[in-house]
């Protein structure tokens, strides 16, 4: 599988990364033997990156993942995980992120987790459960840095939701290593200007922010939590529909707009929805490595399998082009 640079941290990562969580389900509800099938599996195809969350289930997804992982002692893979805060811990940020990736560890039955993710929504001046730009700088990353130097952690990172001049602000410090960044079909606006009066939001060219600093970049949602499989039909291990970030306002109103994007089936660029959106994903030259869902050992072949095929031709993406230009001034 193919391995990118992951900004200035020196790691090279597969293109397809190993996602975690709970909208696909599998590393949280999902059979253990299924779980093990599936990240040896992943381990066989060249996958080395592993994205968790104390999040995912309450703490399920790091102990499932820590319990293969332990059985299977891959060498060389690299295990992200993240913390959230509680708007009642914003006064204690420092002990409340040390407290978080204690447990993970804990779970995860590792003494180092090589990447520690920030999952807060970040806006200029924070609010609700949103951290203010001062705060993830003055506080956060001072805390995140300190667990680094006492071997806790390798790289620091942030979940890049929330204001977008915040997010380009945080950024443009350098302070963090890694970001997670919402990139697919529907909302392309980290890689690329949108149309006027489109229907989402604005992440305003974020890959170049990321790749002036240095920052390593982890495509998320590229899938749009499901919807672009262009089917409301979910298995019975996944979430309920998620909510969109960063494109319509509701989950339906996603999937009637990846429909949208059927001619690239219909005109031979892609055998369905899923590959033309993972393959889109993967022709964003700044993202190191991307999280696909999934609920089923066959859901995992099926994200490897449109990897290998390689990032969409140019005659594919005028083509997306074209049909996100059509979505300009409806409503979100």
């Amino acid at each position: 599988m193919e391995k990118r640079s992951f900004g200035r941290s020196g790691l090279r990562l597969s293109i397809l990364g190993f996602g975690c969580g709970a909208v696909g389900g599998l590393m949280v509800r999902g059979d253990p033997a299924d779980q093990e099938r599936t990240i040896a599996r992943a381990l066989a195809a060249g996958v080395n990156y592993f994205d968790t969350a104390v999040q995912y289930g309450n703490g399920a997804s790091e102990t499932n993942l820590g319990r293969v992982l332990a059985k299977l002692k891959p060498a060389d893979i690299v295990v992200g995980t993240k913390v959230r805060l509680p708007s009642a811990e914003f006064g204690r940020i420092g002990a409340a992120v040390t407290a978080s990736l204690e447990g993970s560890l804990h779970r995860l039955g590792r003494d180092q987790v090589d990447i520690l993710h920030l999952h807060n929504a970040i806006t200029p001046a924070g609010g609700g459960e949103a951290l203010g730009v001062r705060q993830v700088l003055d506080e956060v990353a001072p805390a995140f840095d300190k667990l680094r130097r006492a071997g806790k952690l390798r790289f620091l990172g942030l979940t890049a939701v929330g204001d977008t001049a915040a997010l380009h602000e945080v950024l443009a410090a350098k302070l963090f290593d890694s970001a997670q960044i919402v990139y697919n079909l529907l909302n392309p606006s980290a890689g690329a200007a949108l149309p006027a009066s489109y229907p989402a939001q604005d992440y305003g060219r974020l890959f170049e922010r990321t790749t002036a600093a240095g920052v390593g970049v982890i495509g998320i949602r590229v899938l749009a939590g499901g919807a672009l499989s262009g089917s409301a039909e979910r298995h019975p291990i996944a979430s309920p529909p998620p909510a969109p970030i960063g494109s319509a306002e509701s989950y339906a109103g996603d999937i009637a707009r990846a429909r949208r994007f059927m001619p690239l089936v219909e005109e031979g660029f892609a055998a369905d929805l899923t590959e033309a959106a993972t393959r889109f994903a993967i022709t964003q030259p700044a993202i190191g490595t991307i999280l696909v869902g999934m609920a089923t050992p066959q859901q995992f072949e099926t994200a490897f399998a449109a990897v290998e095929k390689g990032p969409l031709p140019e005659a594919a993406l005028r083509r997306v082009t074209a049909l996100q230009q059509s979505f300009a001034g409806e409503p979100r």
